[in-house]
């Protein structure tokens, strides 16, 4: 007879069905389909692609450019919808590696849709821009604003890698480089910062001379009404917003409304105060900020930059020093005048390549790279303004650079250059050589070989740093000008934000005036 079956059994495999069952239901829990949900404040946000319409692509960023001879402006790639998590806890963050995390979250960049008179009407009236003279601009406008390409017959440069650049059109280059930026967006909401594509150097050289100072100041007016007009000034007033210029930030900060003086009063308004803005040189006050001159050479892949390295590398440096440019009479206290005599006095050891009213194209890069790829040291002492376009055609000719004055490089471009100065160059103050207490040939000598090679080779080491790459193509492993840039101002940016957060006044320090900025005790007492 069979032994019937207990309660207790029935009861125990009952337990582990319930288990079996509870197991089944915990696994299908673990991997349930998360894009299925859209989190709170503490959770994950998910736009999928029925969301897509509110992510960025370049292509929805319509700027109206009317189409032009040479490529003056680039037309914005056709670039499609991506899907976009967005990671709103940082936890969460930190336990999710597999999930798909969006690598523009933080970098993402919303372009103004400027109208036209802001900046594609400047280019269409190109013959009317000026550098204080008659010389045409229209061609300089050409190749994304890069200019014609040099002709190398002497072998001193790449070829296709080098144009005929004007250090003023930095806003045109920034601009259609820019259109290029990997994390543009037309979603405001997650932008995390905002481009303002005024052309305010070009609309300066209008009006420079001859014009009173309501016409100067006309467009100035005019783009800080359109902009605080439009929902993105609102989040943070435009502390989230910046601009770029191709003139010294000196020039958009005339502090009078007499007829007389120079430039226009474009960051001193109100609104204009609360942007950052990137220009060739950067004044004394917070929210000005300096990014590099735009050289001559223009790489359009990586390879092109390893290449010049290494032939900067191998150059043979028959010349001890050497100086590019022209006497500043009408400065009191310009000391180009003495650098002209030691260079004249030293014979053979200096080169003088004089740039004093044509008597030498020194916009030409193959005369410049010529004489500074034969130097071991180039001078560069304050001209008009405290900085100059030279001190980067010296580091790509892997010259060291000699600054008299901290203003020049070392109090400017931050985020290009080490902040170790004597890393890359060397400094002798201004008033050292002013009141003959040293002799450029015997200063220069004494600094050993061993010094001089490392100088030289951190100098090399900084060129892709100091270069606006095409934007047709993208460097890859290294940042260009325009990325270091691009990251310098988000940190920027982020950084108020942060002070937002903590519940501070973000106005705080944001544009005051720094009167220690190019003081020469910061710097020690040089070489």
């Amino acid at each position: 007879m069979e032994r019937p079956i207990s309660a207790k059994c029935f009861c125990n495999n009952q337990r582990w069905f319930v288990l079996l069952v509870s197991l089944i239901f915990l696994f299908e829990l673990l991997c349930f389909d998360y894009s299925a949900l859209t989190g709170g404040d503490n959770g994950l946000s998910v736009l999928d692609s029925n969301h897509a319409n509110s992510i960025s692509t370049q292509n929805s960023l319509s700027h109206h450019f009317a189409e032009t001879s040479n490529d003056i402006i680039s037309a914005l790639p056709n670039i499609p919808p991506v899907n976009i998590l967005v990671n709103k806890t940082d936890q969460v963050a930190n336990k999710s590696e597999e999930l798909n995390v969006d690598s523009c979250f933080g970098r993402y960049i919303f372009v103004h849709d400027l109208p036209s008179r802001f900046n594609m009407d400047l280019v269409k009236n190109c013959q009317m821009l000026t550098r204080g003279t008659d010389k045409n601009m229209c061609p300089y406008l050409e190749n994304l604003g890069f200019g014609p390409h040099v002709e190398n017959s002497e072998n001193v440069l790449l070829n296709n890698s080098w144009f005929l650049t004007n250090q003023f059109l930095l806003e045109v280059i920034f601009h259609n480089k820019m259109k290029s930026y990997e994390c543009l967006t037309n979603d405001s909401s997650i932008a995390s910062a905002v481009f303002v594509p005024f052309y305010a150097g070009l609309d300066m050289s209008m009006y420079l001379w001859g014009y009173n100072i309501s016409v100067r100041d006309s467009a100035s007016l005019g783009l800080v009404k359109w902009l605080a007009e439009k929902p993105e000034w609102k989040r943070m007033w435009g502390r989230d917003h910046f601009l770029v210029a191709g003139r010294i930030a000196w020039d958009f900060r005339r502090q009078t409304d007499n007829e007389s003086d120079w430039g226009s009063k474009l960051r001193f308004l109100p609104e204009s105060k609360n942007m950052s803005m990137l220009s060739i040189e950067s004044s004394s006050w917070n929210n000005d900020f300096a990014i590099p001159y735009p050289t001559c050479f223009h790489p359009s892949k990586e390879s092109e930059i390893y290449e010049w390295q290494d032939r900067m590398r191998r150059q043979k440096r028959q010349y001890l020093f050497s100086f590019a440019g022209a006497p500043r009479p009408e400065y009191q206290n310009s000391i180009r005048g003495k650098i002209i005599d030691e260079c004249l006095a030293s014979k053979n050891l200096c080169k003088l390549l004089d740039c004093n009213y044509g008597a030498t194209n020194c916009d030409n890069p193959v005369n410049v790279m010529r004489v500074f790829q034969s130097s071991t040291f180039c001078l560069q002492p304050p001209g008009d303004s405290y900085t100059r376009r030279s001190i980067f055609d010296s580091i790509l000719a892997g010259c060291i650079p000699v600054f008299f004055h901290p203003g020049t490089a070392y109090a400017q471009y931050t985020w290009h250059l080490p902040k170790k100065y004597t890393k890359y160059s060397v400094y002798i103050p201004v008033k050292d050589l002013s009141e003959w207490r040293i002799n450029l040939n015997e200063t220069l000598l004494g600094i050993s070989e061993e010094r001089i090679s490392a100088l030289r080779e951190e100098v090399i080491r900084l060129i892709p740093r100091v270069v606006y790459a095409d934007p047709s193509s993208r460097l890859e492993g290294l940042e260009d000008a325009f990325d270091l840039a691009v990251k310098g101002i988000l940190k920027r940016i982020e950084n108020v934000r942060n002070t937002i957060k903590k519940g501070k006044d973000p106005s705080v320090g944001f544009a005051d005036g720094d009167d220690y900025k190019y003081t020469f005790s910061l710097y020690g007492n040089g070489i």
